[in-house]
């Protein structure tokens, strides 16, 4: 029996949700989202909540259940709350900048890197080298900032380079000069 999949999700003030032909949509203030269903599994809306439902009592149909379950609960967060990561960029002459729908990162290479923002991703950059991704799909909120983390990781020496917020880099010890 799954636990996570029997959960009902509640539906905020302004949220709408609707199933039909195999997609689920749910709507609200901060924009809408749409995502396929997988096959055996049916939603039921009573009341502000919607209950998910799976036909049969198969391993991978049960392993869905769950994941429908917690697909549709980021979709309503996202579409009333939206999602947000923090980055950090850490080293001496490092800093980012949004020029349009763009963010260039000087991150110690010989050119600057360019990351174009994803189609539903906003991304700011705050005082101290911080970097903001925003966004209504958990999905592409954590891709991007990945991405991005991705050009330079924290280095394990010396702890320079892109990092999330809160994230721990352990140092290592250099070489011992004897």
């Amino acid at each position: 029996m799954s636990r996570i999949g029997n959960k009902p999700v509640e539906l905020p003030k302004g949220v709408t949700f609707q199933h039909a032909n195999g997609e689920i949509v749910v709507k609200g203030p901060r924009g809408s989202i749409s995502r396929k269903v997988v096959a055996g599994i049916d939603f039921e809306e009573q009341d502000s909540t919607v209950v998910v439902r799976r036909a049969g009592d198969t391993p991978q149909l049960r392993a869905n259940h769950g994941l429908m379950r917690s697909l549709l609960a980021s979709m309503v967060e996202g579409v009333s709350k939206g999602f947000e990561r923090r980055l950090d960029i850490v080293g001496v002459g490092y800093k980012a900048e949004v020029k349009g729908r763009t963010l260039v990162l000087n991150l110690g290479y010989s050119h600057p890197v360019e990351f174009a923002f994803p189609e539903g991703i906003d991304i700011e950059v705050g005082k101290n080298n911080k970097i903001f991704v925003r966004g209504i799909d958990k999905e592409r909120v954590g891709q991007a900032a990945a991405v991005i983390r991705s050009f330079r990781p924290p280095d394990s020496y010396k702890g320079k380079g892109v990092r999330y917020e809160g994230e721990y880099v352990r140092i290592k010890a250099g070489k011992s000069g004897q």
